[in-house]
């Protein structure tokens, strides 16, 4: 009786792979093999450095990002259109919603001018210092980010509106609703019901300035607006003017359009704002929680189930 084949995965752009990669697919019931010879590719190098044509043996490519935009503006996994193609969404969700969760606390908590003061201030301090308890925070985007983002909320007594592309409820104690919505328009409706929004979504041409001028124009002066997922899902002109007015309490953003947010831009001098530098999933935590994927993933192709996180052409992500 012969033994059944080992899935043979090729691993690259780095020879030899990184090691946590190569234990992920042995890890999985796969082996690591030439390009040649694989039947999938695990992709951890960048875009200038992927293989402009792939043999025909490939079925099957893991990208190690989880915004895939610019894979899709240099015409990645359009040109290979007979190819599978996965991106990390979720990989790197725990870590991207701890920072999310950090920049909400510390805006109602009032934390950016506290640590701005020099001396005791308990009295300025008292009127603005807020919590999240009985509150509604909205996660425009509840996919892995916002699915981890949920349970770190809840021991805090928040309600949670949960939106998403397609409106499949997300389950949970603590969820007020699951909204379906794909449109600047839709979202604006949700405002009048909502104390805060954390942003997760992914950048395509329909979520573009998905919250500008209006969305923001609803929102309450107590409001903090956190976005972690990419720049262009808020229009930064609209946001400045907001935050300069004092129409939103503030705004916590590890995303920034333009990116890198330049010297002397006014998020940068705005006391209600907190701007990190894309760093809410720092390369020493990166790799790990890629390995992780890529072995849930490799086990997945091996058996023939569906695999986490595809990229599909027509949506763009």
């Amino acid at each position: 009786m012969s033994r059944p084949e080992i899935c043979p995965v090729a691993i690259g752009p780095a020879v030899p792979p990184p090691a946590l990669l190569e234990k992920a697919v042995l890890e999985a019931g796969a082996r690591v093999a030439p390009l040649a010879e694989a039947r999938a590719l695990i992709w951890s190098g960048g875009i200038a450095e992927f293989p402009s044509e792939l043999p025909v043996n490939i079925e099957w490519v893991q990208l190690p990002a989880a915004g895939v935009e610019d894979w899709f503006d240099a015409g990645i996994p359009q040109r290979h259109s007979s190819i599978r193609f996965t991106s990390a969404a979720g990989a790197f969700a725990a870590s991207v919603a701890e920072h999310a969760l950090a920049m909400l606390l510390a805006g109602v908590r009032y934390l950016p001018e506290h640590l701005r003061a020099t001396r005791w201030r308990q009295q300025d301090f008292f009127p603005h210092v807020a919590t999240l308890r009985g509150k509604t925070v909205t996660i425009v985007g509840a996919g892995g980010i916002g699915r981890a983002l949920i349970p770190m909320l809840l021991p805090l007594g928040t309600h949670v509106i949960a939106v998403n592309r397609t409106g499949h409820p997300v389950t949970g104690p603590g969820i007020a609703e699951t909204v379906e919505t794909v449109s600047a328009a839709h979202l604006g409706k949700l405002w009048s019901r909502t104390d805060h929004v954390v942003v997760a979504a992914p950048a395509t041409v329909h979520t573009r300035h998905l919250i500008g001028a209006d969305e923001l124009s609803r929102l309450q002066p107590s409001s903090w607006v956190i976005n972690v997922a990419r720049g262009s899902l808020i229009d930064t002109n609209a946001l400045v003017a907001a935050l300069a007015s004092g129409a939103i309490g503030g705004a916590g953003l590890d995303v920034t359009d333009p990116e890198p947010l330049p010297e002397g831009h006014p998020l940068w001098s705005l006391p209600n704002a907190i701007v990190t530098p894309h760093d809410s999933n720092p390369p020493q935590l990166r790799l790990g929680a890629f390995a992780d994927h890529v072995s849930a993933n490799v086990a997945r192709f091996a058996a023939g189930a569906q695999l986490l996180a595809p990229v599909e052409v027509e949506r763009g992500y």
